[in-house]
């Protein structure tokens, strides 16, 4: 009996990325006034980036669907979730926006993830013991 033999093919390697693998992406803002005795709500948040979408973008930028997932109304830091491929405009918007009720403020973006999970923590601010 002849013994048969197989050829092994050699491995092929191949490499696979992934672009924009998540839908959302999410972000950490902290809003700074001027007037630091100046409050706002969740609700007059959303209304203030909509109307910064809407004075860069237009009536499209004012459609940009994104959501105010949690506010801290004592720091005024919001997380907030947008379509990936809305990142950009909602980012240049946030950072265009300099006046509220006629008072200096700013966006500050603190962290940008696709992955909302990544902003639980910061290691910035990871203190040991």
């Amino acid at each position: 009996m002849k013994q048969v033999e197989e050829k092994e093919e050699p491995s092929v390697y191949q490499r696979v990325v992934l672009k924009n693998a998540s839908p959302y992406h999410y972000l950490k803002v902290r809003l700074v006034l001027e007037d630091e005795s100046t409050r706002l709500n969740a609700v007059e948040l959303k209304y203030f980036i909509i109307t910064g979408l809407k004075s860069l973008y237009g009536e499209v930028g004012a459609a940009l669907n994104f959501d105010v997932l949690k506010y801290d109304e004592d720091t005024l830091t919001a997380l907030l979730r947008v379509y990936s491929r809305s990142l950009v405009k909602l980012w240049s918007s946030l950072t265009l926006l300099g006046s509220y009720q006629n008072k200096a403020c700013a966006f500050r973006v603190l962290q940008v993830s696709p992955f909302l999970l990544a902003l639980t923590g910061n290691s910035r601010d990871l203190q040991l013991d």
